[in-house]
């Protein structure tokens, strides 16, 4: 079904459930899976870093990738810019009063711009 799954992250529990269903929707197509994340490098790595270890037993084929810059285009360049056949992502990973904003900010962003397949993982 899928060659190549994006998912992003930002460290949040709601991106760590699209995570987790980004892998398993992997694992089902044996698809090539890439962890995404963006914002201060430093933060962005070790995001990605600790997400691929901890699926790092699930039989999938993890890359991990960053970008030192604002999430929302970043994704939607990711997105656009590999051949991705889906992109996941959390309803939500805000925190404070931005979090009642609909969808969150990056996934709202990011869905009204992307091209690929989308798949927004509710959790709340």
């Amino acid at each position: 079904m899928y060659e190549h799954v994006l998912v992003g992250s930002d460290g949040s529990k709601t991106a760590a459930k699209a995570v987790d269903r980004a892998v398993e929707v992997a694992k089902a197509s044996k698809a090539r899976l890439t962890i995404f994340s963006a914002g201060p490098e430093d933060r962005a790595r070790a995001i990605v870093e600790a997400e691929a270890e901890r699926h790092a037993d699930s039989g999938v084929e993890i890359d991990t990738k960053t970008a030192d810059r604002e999430p929302s285009s970043a994704l939607v360049d990711e997105a656009e810019g590999g051949a991705y056949d889906l992109l996941v992502l959390g309803n939500k990973g805000l925190t404070g009063a931005r979090r009642f904003l609909p969808l969150g900010s990056v996934p709202g962003k990011v869905s009204h711009h992307v091209n690929t397949s989308f798949l927004i993982v509710r959790t709340t």
